[in-house]
């Protein structure tokens, strides 16, 4: 019994070590250094733990036996497939519109304008608390926040502030004259163009009523307004994020990125609606902080990715390392036709 036990033994610690190591090659290949660091060290305290334990295996024979059978339930047990299978199609049809003032960006503005503020938790008593909780933290680039660069904080802002001074470009009076134009062709060259711009992909998509917010409010000045919900079709346009950056989190690296991103989505839509207009056609831009469309529920629906677990966007080849705006016009334009979703939950 004890020689079958020092075997079952040596194969543990010669696994787990072996794997420990792995781990921590494979994470100084990836620059994750400090994971690499805390694997080699694990390593180190497994091999010596296992080798202490052997040399007094007879003194917790017992104890070894447990841990041994444990590990072989818990290796068996592992085994089982517990994941659902594919998602069914989503049920899309008592859908509700969902309110721009609902959203964390909109509820966290209230809070510079008190009037709005008022009138929003007399709506909604029961979010003040978790939001009185939230306007308690540093704002971006304040310098209580924890990662603050006195000299790189500004640039984002400085980003944030010329998405906000760019709105006006999302819209404009279309072409009096309205141009006959090949839909099939038209939807190729808005494609070519858009990546030529920028986009790592892109998908149109025939509008329905919950693709849109009932209602305005991320900005004060329209508060409270119905949406713009008149247009036909709609251009999903996505924007690859450097996935370098967003490994550097939580420092500013992410805004840096994020920022950067939202400038080139609301460049590369903004040239594609003025481009659309030029035809005759009405066309409106969807950006940072300028939206009457939801974004992820046409990227989803237009066949680009996924829901993903955790609630965001999930790209069919860049993950959740997207951003998104989205273009929508009153002419009538042919739905995409893409790739079945790749089920993320099998991966």
């Amino acid at each position: 019994m004890t020689c079958i036990l020092t075997s079952i033994n040596w194969i543990i610690l010669i696994g787990t070590s072996f794997f420990l190591l792995v781990l921590s090659l494979s994470s100084f290949r990836e620059k994750e250094i400090r994971a690499s660091v805390i694997s080699f060290a694990f390593f180190i305290l497994n091999t010596l733990f296992w080798i202490w334990f052997l040399a007094a295996l007879d003194k917790f024979q017992t104890l070894n036996i447990l841990i041994v059978s444990l590990l072989g339930l818990f290796g068996i047990v592992s085994l089982i497939k517990f994941f659902p299978g594919k998602p069914g199609r989503r049920d899309i049809s008592k859908t509700e519109q969902y309110d721009e003032r609902d959203n964390m960006f909109a509820r966290n503005n209230t809070q510079h304008h008190p009037k709005l503020m008022e009138t929003y938790y007399a709506m909604h008593p029961e979010k003040k608390s978790i939001d009185q909780q939230i306007h308690k933290k540093p704002e971006f680039g304040e310098k209580e926040q924890v990662y603050h660069d006195f000299y790189t904080a500004p640039c984002y802002e400085a980003a944030f502030e010329y998405l906000e001074k760019s709105i006006p470009l999302s819209t404009g009076k279309a072409a009096e004259q309205k141009t006959s134009i090949d839909p099939v062709q038209f939807c190729k060259t808005i494609k070519d163009m858009s990546k030529f711009y920028g986009a790592c992909d892109l998908a149109f998509l025939r509008l329905k009523p919950h693709h849109f917010y009932s209602h305005k409010g991320r900005h004060a000045a329209n508060w409270g307004d119905k949406t713009d919900q008149t247009h036909k079709t709609a251009i999903a346009i996505v924007v690859p994020m450097r996935v370098e950056m967003i490994k550097k989190g939580p420092t500013s690296s992410v805004l840096q990125e994020s920022a950067q991103k939202y400038v080139e989505a609301a460049k590369i839509s903004n040239i594609l609606a003025g481009y659309i207009r030029n035809f005759g056609y009405q066309a409106r831009a969807h950006n940072d902080a300028n939206y009457d469309v939801l974004c992820v529920p046409l990227a989803v629906e237009s066949g680009l990715g996924e829901l993903g677990r955790m609630g965001i966007f999930m790209h069919r080849v860049f993950g959740p390392c997207v951003r998104l705006a989205i273009v929508t016009t009153d002419l009538e334009l042919p739905d995409s036709v893409c790739p079945k979703p790749l089920y993320m939950e099998n991966f």
